[in-house]
């Protein structure tokens, strides 16, 4: 019996430890204003494949997202945000998709630093 629950103890820690391995978690700074921005800028990084939560913070416009490494990076993330207009710290999204958004929406853009190595 106790080899038993030694057995099933075992096994519980292995697959809890396989199922968190891969979690990473990520802040990076996501420009926007409002309550609209916060719905865009966390949907579209939770529609990354890998992507288990996104939180957006209107006031001090950080990005935290939890997500599987071995499905996705942050790179990945931060292209689905600049596809509906958001720019990054260091990715900036297309003017004509920038401009499509809607009036509140539209923050102040500023330059962002293109250098990959400080990506």
């Amino acid at each position: 019996m106790k080899l038993k629950m030694l057995s099933l103890m075992a096994m519980f820690l292995f697959g809890a430890t396989a199922v968190f391995a891969g979690n990473k978690t990520e802040s990076f700074k996501v420009f926007g204003n409002c309550g609209m921005c916060k719905s865009r800028i966390e949907k579209a990084a939770k529609s990354v494949e890998g992507v288990s939560t996104a939180t957006w913070d209107k006031v001090t416009k950080m990005m935290e997202v939890t997500f599987d490494d071995a499905k996705t990076d942050v790179t990945k993330i931060k292209e689905a945000i600049i596809h509906v207009g958001h720019d990054t710290e260091k990715l900036k999204a297309s003017d004509e998709v920038y401009n499509n958004l809607p009036g509140c929406c539209l923050y102040d853009r500023v330059d962002v630093n293109p250098d990959p190595k400080q990506e």
